[in-house]
């Protein structure tokens, strides 16, 4: 089987990566079709071909644009060029064109409308990774989202809270497919990168991964404040790339007298980086708003690290023995379940072995392959009958 695996901004790389391996490994012909690669990626095809088929030129002149609006808005203007005047080309040739992100939704139309218009269409399957479109951060992008589901053969999602939210939402239940987001591994830190990560003076709370709104760094950040104020003796790691103003919650910690106990690690970072900093962390913390799976919790696994969450999404069904879980958007109760590890080393440990045990008892990607096989089959019946 031909498979066409498209991410056009790589939003879910380490997902994307381990997908199209697990795929190749069952002997189909898979191109993942992505940007051209950052310094920051850290994609090594193993059994699959990598394209680099979407925004060239915007990511030519990334370094020119910065990260904001205009960098933003020229991504938008050639996306949009690209899927309504350039060829085909693998994705008119595959047996199944499998969409993980849909980045700009009136892009998006435009590319799918083109691919079911095709001659010997392929099968279209898209993966909605959350039943909110883009976490509710970005209604602009997300305008339109709802309706391109409907254009779609088959629609895989990670569990059945967001099926039962995605059939709240007017999507047939005989159209999706559930298929469990399997654990990730991130590439190993060097040297080097544990040596650019500062060493812990006392326990360590990590939190990490692209900075927005729905994911609680504000209320971590007062829950921190509260239990400096009591006087806990800890540190706070931030590390990854903001898409919300976060100085002025750094800024707060620094005038409260806490900034000594702040390691604020910006920017995009490599996934070297990010283990140096899981490597390093005492307690790992995910005190988001709302979610359905997250692909960090799942890269964070196997470190064998405490980790407190809200109870929201894919945290709501987890064993408490193995993650300290918390109501969400309230800041006594995450600062409440950060002060059991943070007083216990033995508690510390006991989830430590906690998300161990859990790690193991999820599936492996040979799993979600043989999963995700069976959905494009389904599709491209589908086709057939049409």
């Amino acid at each position: 089987m031909r498979i066409a695996m498209l991410d056009p901004s790589l939003f879910t790389g380490r997902y994307d990566d381990s997908l199209c391996a697990a795929l190749a490994a069952r002997g189909q012909e898979v191109t993942l079709l992505g940007r051209p690669m950052r310094d920051t990626d850290a994609i090594t095809p193993q059994g699959y071909r990598y394209a680099p088929r979407f925004f060239p030129l915007s990511e030519r002149a990334r370094g020119l644009l910065g990260e904001g609006r205009l960098f933003r808005a020229a991504k938008g203007v050639e996306y949009l060029a690209q899927a309504r005047l350039a060829a085909l080309g693998e994705m008119a040739r595959a047996d199944v064109v499998h969409v993980q992100w849909l980045p700009f939704p009136p892009a998006d139309r435009i590319l799918i409308e083109r691919l079911a218009w095709a001659g010997n269409r392929p099968a279209l399957v898209h993966t909605v990774h959350n039943a909110a479109a883009y976490h509710g951060d970005s209604g602009a992008q997300a305008a339109g989202y709802r309706a391109l589901l409907d254009r779609f053969d088959a629609l895989i999602v990670h569990g059945e809270e967001t099926r039962a939210a995605m059939i709240a939402q007017g999507v047939a239940a005989e159209r999706m497919h559930i298929v469990p987001h399997p654990p990730m591994e991130l590439a190993r830190a060097s040297e080097a990168d544990l040596a650019q990560v500062p060493q812990p003076h006392a326990p360590r709370i990590l939190f990490f991964g692209t900075i927005r709104p729905y994911k609680g760094f504000d209320l971590l950040v007062e829950a921190c404040l509260s239990l400096w104020r009591a006087g806990l003796v800890f540190e706070l790691a931030v590390a990854g790339k903001p898409f919300m103003d976060i100085a002025p919650l750094l800024e707060q910690v620094r005038a409260a007298g806490f900034g000594d106990r702040l390691i604020p690690d910006l920017g995009f970072l490599t996934e070297q980086r990010l283990d140096a900093h899981m490597r390093k962390a005492d307690i790992i913390a995910f005190p988001y708003r709302h979610i359905d799976s997250s692909g960090a919790f799942l890269s964070a696994l196997h470190y064998g690290k405490a980790m407190v969450a809200s109870r929201v999404g894919m945290f709501a069904a987890l064993d408490e023995g193995a993650v300290g879980l918390c109501a969400p958007e309230d800041i006594g109760a995450l600062a409440g379940a950060l002060r059991g590890p943070l007083e216990d080393m033995e508690l510390r440990a006991a989830l430590g072995q906690g998300a161990l045990a859990m790690r193991a008892q999820l599936g492996q990607w040979s799993d979600a392959a043989a999963a995700t096989l069976r959905a494009y089959e389904q599709a491209l019946e589908k086709v057939k009958r049409a």
